[in-house]
Parts: structure tokens; sequence; C-alpha cells
């Protein structure tokens, strides 16, 4: 144990505050005390202005500042972001003395009448990270734990309808921030909302809410605990014809039971001394049976997300608006889960999963990550005795506030905080206190119901889901998938396991939101997301904060989509039949859902060839009950002598609380028609020549067919009378987040750490022959960098077709190749007028697409600008590949004439930017990236997958670009 110390840096929780209870609506008397209070920070405790606290303090001369924020936010100091490190020296439970410290003063005015003033509460939703409050002059009490509401008894000191005076003093760092490591943004503050409540006698305090579901009869049970002063309180449920004293268990025959598929709640109320308290009760029954985890007697699997609280301008100071926008595209994304990493969320937030249907994890307030870095995690107050109540204190205040939301499925523990009796007096005491739920935890296996593990490879996932490691227990990847920049790949891999193997209850992607904030360039006032370093930090994680599925102001990325597609809830299988008639086939829907059907959708189809859509329509499907599955026959289609496509898609038949009519849910797609490819005929050959123009001829240039070429090192110039530079092969590609070491600690992808060591971000070409002769251009050179013998060599084969020039690059490796190290990319770069900035293309799309991230796309065509094809990652790296194009072409946008079309033979990926690679490389932040004097292309054979390698697993090997022999042909056309 510590000897007595300053309430701040005593691991124990303080005394004052009441004890823990249900967050609940009431009609009793509610004031917020929300507003702009008055502000002062002090450096450290020895600065605190002199009795603050006091009612006849002067604080004219301190500034206002909205509550609920972070100071930090408001030009208070500044944020900082660490994943695992403390940014204070690490000697637990003392925190620096240089200690910014909070001091708020806010004046409010009770109405009258304020009945039972004495039984008068004051409540705190969260502050960050430890505080002490004074109502009138007098203290009331302390409290830690930033994620957690406090209360406090003040009716001996309340004054209705006069002025009062409440005084608040937040310290930056306590003793709790040790257990608060929790990779984001250390901020500070009163960030939730502060009320004033009264309690009136008999009223309803705490209640505890037991609705269980029998699958086998439909049965329903229903029981109302209250506190003992209660005595009154009465359960009113009308739908079912509820009527019972509190306490009372009722057995109803049949109820329609709570699930994220369909949050079936039903309203009710509990009333006593006079209030109501409004009840929203979902019926249903979560176990663990054998190893597989089940909601209402069926199996379930996770498709979630860990969610920490966050905007990009408020920090973890949430609106309900941007609460319900989660929960809104989280929906429209087949997301069903959310781990609310790695504290309990706003208790808003969580009626929302109520009703909108998502199952939660909720996560106590605990990490303790930093320890990590001791041998041994030496240190840890897991383990400690002396840390035991503070544990035991956020256990508690986390179940006794959510344990009414049917949403919640699992307690969790909290998050890498290593091993510990403190660890298992919390598991003990929730299993006690809540059985009805499983407990989690990744850091002990022996502290949890479940199996957990983050980032897991496919391999190890596939050795668990067959019955290996702790087999007793479901298997949960509580976070895979680091959605960090460009990905995650593989996906699709994951999903494939998941769904094969019942022992895996699936996976909640890290993570939901990038945590970038919005800041300026001081020196160009620019506006842009910023992430660690931005800020001035002593010691920071870079862009490792830039992971999330959302852009931070909630634009999906196209991760997200992906996300979307691999998960959705019915699997379309087209088969397509050969020769006319009445059918162009069938397709068969298989529903991968556990309890709704599909009532709730239409089913279309569409057409697709190079023209756009060209026959759309309904299909009949029959009603598909959960996990069920139904065959339609495609409608005859006429001959379009073109590659043809059907699509067929289920979407919305109406509106929703959570997406318009018209959403799609899923889509399938298949290929009906082949068509022919193009012909080049003989009699397009023609003879090279030297340019013929007014100006005196060039001896350094060749003519051919509609080409113009450098005599010396065989590149094009230009193509049907416009300049252009290049194609010529290139194999690099601006790293992305998986590829490189984001952060202080080395990650990233082990095969993409040697590219730049090796030198293939500054390959140099060296043409070694140029050789035309009667039908074809010849050009022979070598790509390889410096202070390295290996490269590659390649050869150019140019002949004429009409109106352009047909291209066929071979390339294979030459000299010593390093072994096990893959390309990034394997085609041509060139540039071409920055005027020809719309894209039209035929192949997949309308996002971008990689080798191991390409489930959302569909062949089709599309048409954007070049800077929409851009995506504007946090961290700038490539982007915007769309895969399996057969042709595209750029145009001016005022379609003045002019522009170049490039035919695959059979199909290429294309990219199309204003700016470089190097300058994409080069870059740390979108605004940095400039705009060139031309728009620079790459036609791709192929690139290296993505993996997850910036915290995960490194691209599968089905992925990876292996340095071989390789054969790429694209047909160049002048638009007129």
């Amino acid at each position: 144990m510590y000897p007595a110390l300053p309430r701040h840096i005593d691991p124990a929780p303080p005394p004052g505050a009441l004890p823990a209870r249900a967050a609940f609506p009431s009609s009793a008397p509610r004031l917020s005390l929300n507003g702009d209070w008055r502000f002062h920070l002090a450096p450290d405790l020895a600065h605190v202005p002199d009795a603050f606290w006091s009612e006849t303090f002067d604080d004219t001369a301190w500034d206002p500042l909205p509550v609920p924020s972070h100071w930090q936010l408001h030009g208070y100091g500044a944020p900082a972001y660490t994943n695992i490190r403390y940014p204070f020296p690490v000697d637990p439970p003392y925190v620096p003395q240089e200690n910014p410290t909070g001091c708020y003063r806010y004046g409010f005015r009770p109405p009258e009448p304020w009945p039972d003033p004495d039984r008068s509460v004051l409540r705190f939703e969260g502050v960050d990270s430890f505080f002490t409050v004074w109502l009138n002059g007098t203290e009331v009490g302390s409290a830690g734990g930033s994620r957690l509401p406090s209360e406090f008894a003040v009716g001996h000191l309340l004054r209705p309808g006069t002025e009062n005076v409440l005084a608040v003093q937040v310290h930056q760092w306590s003793a709790g921030s040790y257990l608060e490591d929790q990779d984001t943004w250390w901020l500070s503050g009163i960030f939730r909302e502060v009320s004033l409540r009264t309690r009136p006698a008999g009223a309803v305090t705490d209640y505890h809410v037991h609705a269980g579901y029998t699958p086998a009869t439909g049965e329903g049970v229903l029981c109302v605990e209250v506190d003992a002063d209660a005595v009154e309180a009465r359960v009113r449920v009308p739908e079912l014809g509820v009527d019972v004293p509190a306490g009372e268990r009722v057995t109803l025959p049949r109820v329609e039971p709570w699930s994220a598929e369909l949050p079936r709640l039903y309203e009710g109320s509990l009333t006593a001394a006079g209030t109501v308290v409004p009840l929203r009760i979902g019926f249903r029954t979560v176990r663990i049976d054998g190893h597989v985890f089940t909601v209402n007697g069926r199996p379930v699997k996770l498709h979630g997300v860990n969610r920490h609280e966050f905007h990009p301008d408020r920090g973890r100071a949430l609106t309900e608006r941007d609460m319900l926008d989660d929960v809104v595209l989280m929906k429209r994304h087949h997301i069903n889960a959310v781990r609310t990493s790695h504290y309990p969320p706003h208790p808003y937030f969580l009626g929302l999963c109520d009703e909108y249907g998502l199952y939660v994890i909720d996560e106590c307030d605990l990490e303790t990550h930093g320890f990590i870095l001791e041998a041994g995690w030496r240190g840890n107050p897991s383990d400690d005795p002396a840390w035991e109540a503070a544990y035991l204190d956020r256990a508690r205040r986390m179940v006794e506030r959510d344990k009414n939301h049917p949403s919640v499925v699992i307690w969790s523990l909290g998050n890498e905080a290593g091993k510990g009796r403190n660890l298992q007096a919390m598991r003990a005491w929730i299993s006690g206190r809540d059985p009805s739920r499983p407990v989690h935890y990744s850091g002990d296996v022996e502290c949890s119901d479940i199996y957990s593990q983050t980032y897991r490879e496919h391999a190890g996932v596939e050795h668990i889901g067959s019955g290996g490691e702790h087999p007793e227990k479901p298997y949960l990847m509580c976070e895979y998938a680091h959605a960090m920049g460009n990905g995650p790949g593989g996906l699709a891999e994951y999903q494939r396991l998941f769904e094969t193997h019942e022992r895996l209850m699936g996976g909640l992607v890290w993570e939901w939101n990038d945590q970038s904030l919005r800041t300026r360039d001081p020196l160009s006032g620019q506006e842009f997301f910023g992430y660690g370093g931005d800020f001035g930090e002593e010691i920071h994680d870079g862009n490792y904060i830039a992971d999330g599925l959302l852009l931070p102001d909630r634009t999906p990325t196209p991760g997200l989509l992906e996300l979307k597609a691999v998960i959705q809830p019915l699997r379309l299988t087209i088969a397509p039949r050969s020769g006319t008639g009445t059918s162009t086939g069938t397709v068969t829907v298989r529903s991968v859902l556990r309890f709704a059907d599909t009532s709730a959708l239409r089913f279309l189809y569409e057409v697709v060839t190079d023209q756009g859509v060209v026959d759309s329509g309904p299909l009949a499907f029959p009603v598909i009950p959960a996990g069920g599955e139904a065959t339609c026959a495609l409608p005859g289609l006429a001959p379009t002598g073109r590659e043809t496509w059907i699509t067929v898609r289920a979407v919305l038949a109406a509106a929703t609380r959570w997406a318009p009519a018209g959403h799609e849910v899923a889509f399938g797609q298949a290929r009906v028609a082949e068509g022919t490819p193009p012909q080049e005929p003989e009699s397009a050959l023609r003879q090279p020549r030297r340019p013929t123009t007014t100006d005196q001829p060039s001896a350094d240039q060749l003519a051919f067919g509609e080409g113009v070429f450098d005599a010396q090192t065989g590149q094009l110039r230009s193509l049907g009378g416009t300049e252009l530079e290049g194609p010529v092969l290139d194999i690099w590609r601006a790293m992305t987040d998986n590829d490189r070491e984001p952060g202080a600690e080395l990650r990233g992808s082990e095969a993409a750490r040697t590219w730049r060591q090796r030198g293939l971000d500054r390959m140099r070409h060296r043409t070694d022959r140029v050789r035309a002769d009667g039908s074809a251009l010849t050009v022979r050179s070598r790509l390889a960098p410096a202070s390295e013998q290996f490269g590659l060599v390649a050869t150019y084969h140019w002949t004429a077709v009409p109106g352009g020039l047909r291209l066929r690059l071979t390339a294979a490796p030459d000299g010593p190749w390093p072994e096990d190290m893959p390309l990034p990319r394997f085609g041509v770069r060139l540039a071409v007028p920055a005027a020809w900035s719309v894209v039209r293309w035929f192949g997949l799309g309308p996002g971008e697409s990689y080798p191991d991230s390409r489930a959302a796309v569909r062949v089709g065509r599309w048409e954007h600008t070049v800077d929409a094809l851009q995506f504007p990652y946090t961290f700038p790296q490539e982007n915007g590949h769309r895969s399996e194009v057969r042709w595209a072409e750029l145009t001016p946008s005022d379609r003045a004439g002019g522009g170049i079309r490039f035919e695959g033979r059979p199909h290429f990926g294309f990219t199309a930017r204003r700016w470089t690679t190097r300058d994409l490389d080069a870059a740390r932040h979108p605004h940095e990236l400039v705009a060139r004097e031309r728009v620079h292309l790459h036609l791709d054979l192929a690139q290296h997958g993505l993996g997850s390698a910036s915290c995960g697993p490194d691209t599968l090997p089905a992925h990876r670009l292996t340095a071989a022999p390789m054969e790429f042909t694209v047909v160049l056309h002048a638009i007129p």
C-alpha cells in the first residue's frame, strides 16, 4: 500500500460520490448545467488561484469555456496522441508536478418550487481525469474514472430560487491516468454533460430489468427490481397487459424477442411516488452453448467494429447527432456489433443500439498498455492489491450504469491491461452481479468466457476454428483488419473462415473512425486533419491514430465499402445459361441472417455492357426466411454482340429509420456474354518515318504510326499530334500505411520494408537499343536502382493500329533479385495534358480496388473526373486504382475534342492523378499535394495486395506480386 497521498494520485476511489446506479430518464425534476462556464487553466496545482471555489471569488477575468468540451480543443494546451507509451514518467501512482489543472465556475438558479431539494444530486457524466467539486463554497466530493458517471448529494447545500455557485477543479493527470492508456488523444476537461437532479422520497433511484426469452416456447420472463426506497413502484407494459408491483416475476406466453436484426422493444413505465421512469424492454437471452455464442438460441456471428468516441472538432464531447450518425452508418454497412473501445460510451449511444439494433461489447474504462514496455509488465497496476478497489470501482460503475440495455450482450474487463489479481476480482464481481451476460477479456483467457485475440493471421484463425487452442470456448477476434489508410486487405478470407467454423464468433475491425483532429497549416492557413506530431507533442505515435473505416469527418472509406460487401447478409450466386431462350440463367439467394427474413427487400436486375445499363427490371423472389435460400430465373436477353454482365441487387423496398427506400443491401454479378475482342488489321501497319512538320526535321525523333518517339531513349513523345511523356516501365507505388512502418513501432509489411531499403523507389532507366523495322518499333532497356546489381530487363514492342499504337511490354528480373521481395506494381507510367480531366472506363468500379480488396466493386461503364478518382486518406498514399479495365478514355471536361483511349489485351488497371508518385510518396497531409501541369497515369498489369500489416498479417501469398517474367499489352488511341 502507499502512504497517505493527495487524492488525485491515490489509487483508491476518493470519498464523496454516491453509489453507482443505472442511467435512465425520469419525470423527476432535472436541470441541465451545460453551457458556458468560467474557466482558468493553471500550469500546476501550486498555481491554482486561492479559494477559487468560494462564492465571493471574482472570476470576471476568466474566459468562457463550453461544457461539455475538452480544454485543449479551445486553445488551452494542446492535444497529444500516443498509442502505448505514457506521455509522462512511469512511476505509478505518481504523476508529473507539471500537471495542468482546470478551474471551472458556474452560476445557476434552480427554479422554485424545486421538489425535495434536500434530496438533490449533482451528476457528472464524464470528466477527464480527476476532479473535485464544491457547491456554494463547500466541498462535496471527488471522483476519477474519466468515462464513467459520478454523482454527489448536494441537497444540504442547494438554494432553490437563488444563485448557486458550482466550482470544479480538474487535474489533467492523476493515478487514474495509468488506467486510461487507451490508444487515443490525451484530452482533458468536463467532456460530458452535467446536471442537477432530485430524487423524491419513495421514487425510483435504481432499477434492474430482467427480460429473458425462451426460444423453444417463445415465452418471455419479466422482472423489474427496484431499490429498497421505492416500495410502491409498479411496472406497466400496456402492449403485454402487464401491470404488477416492481419485483414481481411475470411469465408471458409469447413475446417477440430482441436481436440486432429485429430490435423489438416494448414500451413500458416504472412509476413510484408520482414519478415515471420510461422503460424500453427487449426480451433476449445470451448464452454460450458449448463453444458457440448464441442469442435467443441461435448462433450469431459478430460483424463488428471497435468504436472510440470521436469528433474531429469536439474530441470525445459528442452530440446526440454525432452518435446517431455513427449508428446509421453502421446499419447501412451491415455492421451488427460494437466494442466500446476502450471505455463505456455515452449512455445515449447505448439507447440507440437498443433501438436500431447493434450487439454491444461494453468495455470497462481500463487499459494499462504502457506497462508492456517494461520487462514482465513490471509495475502494472493489474496485479497490485493497492489498485484493486480502483479496478472494482470501474467495473461496478459500468455494469450498474448499463445493466438495463438489451443491446449489451457482453461485458469486457478492459483492454491490454496484462494479467493479475485485480482483473480476476473484476471478473468475479461482474459474473456474480450479472450472470446473464458473458465476460470478455483478451489479455487473459482465464478471466474470460470467450477466447479472444487481436490480429491473428488467417492460418491461425483457421487452426482455432478447427478445434485448436482452448477448444471449450468460442473464439472472437476482438480486433482485426487494422483499417489504417488504404486497406485492410484480406477481409473476404477472414469472413470465409468465420462462416466455415461454428466456434468462430466473428470479429471487430479496428477501428470505426479515423481520430485525426481538424486543424490548420500555420503557414498557408489550409485546413487539414492532424495526427500525432502535428500539435507539438514531446512523444507521439504519428498517424497511427488515423486508422478508421471512416475519415475524421465520417466519410466512408473504400475499406468500409469493402467490409459492407464482404459481410452482406445475402449471398447472390448467378448461374448464366448459354444459348438463346426465355432465360439467361438463374440467381440463387442464400440468407446468412439469423432472425430476419427478406420481406423488407425487393430484387432488381441490370444488364451492363460497355455502353452502360442496357436493360433492367424487377425479379420476383419469394420471401426467404432467415438462413434460407431461393432460386429465381433471370429474364431472357437479346444478344448485344458485346461483353455483357448481369447484376442482381437486393434493395430496401421502403424507407427505414436508418436508410431510404432503394438502399442497396446486397448484390451479385456474373458475365453472360464474352463479346468479340477488337481486331487490328494488317493494313494498319506503317513504316517508321521521320516526323513531317513545318519545322526542320529533328534528328533525335522517330515517327512511327500515329506516334513520335525519342530516337535515343525510345520513349513515346506524342500521339496523334499531342505531346505525351512515356509510357515507361514503373514498379513503384507510394507506400501505403500497411507497406511502411507507421507510428513509432516496427510494424508494416516485412516484404515491403525491403522496397525502400533496396531502392525500388529510385529505379534508373537505361535504354540499350532502339530498333525499327518494317512492322515494329522495338526498345530494349534495363531498370535498376543505384548501388544494386539486380534489376529488370524490359522490351517494348510497338506496332501500329488504326488511329494509334499497340504496346506489348515484356520484362523479367535480372541479376541477384532479393529473396522473397515482391514487386509493388508492374506497369507503365505516362503523363498527358492536364486538360484531359474526365475519365471514362469499362471495368471494375466505381471505387478503387486492389487484389485483396475488391468485393465492393462491379463491372460497369463509369465516369469520374481525375480529381474524383482520388481518395483523400489522412496520410497520403497509393490510392484510386481501378482494376480489370477493358478500356479507358481521358478527355477534356469541355468536350472540345482531343484525348486518349487505352484498350487492354485483355485487361489493365489504372490510376490518374495530378501529381506524380514521388509527390504522393513525399506528402504527409493531403493539402501538401499540389497539382502539376500534367495528368500522371499508371497503367498496370498487376499490383501487390494491401494486407493489414500496419497491425496484423502481411499480404496473403495469393495476393503477392512475385517478381517473375511478365507480359503486358495495351493499345493507345488518339481521340480526335
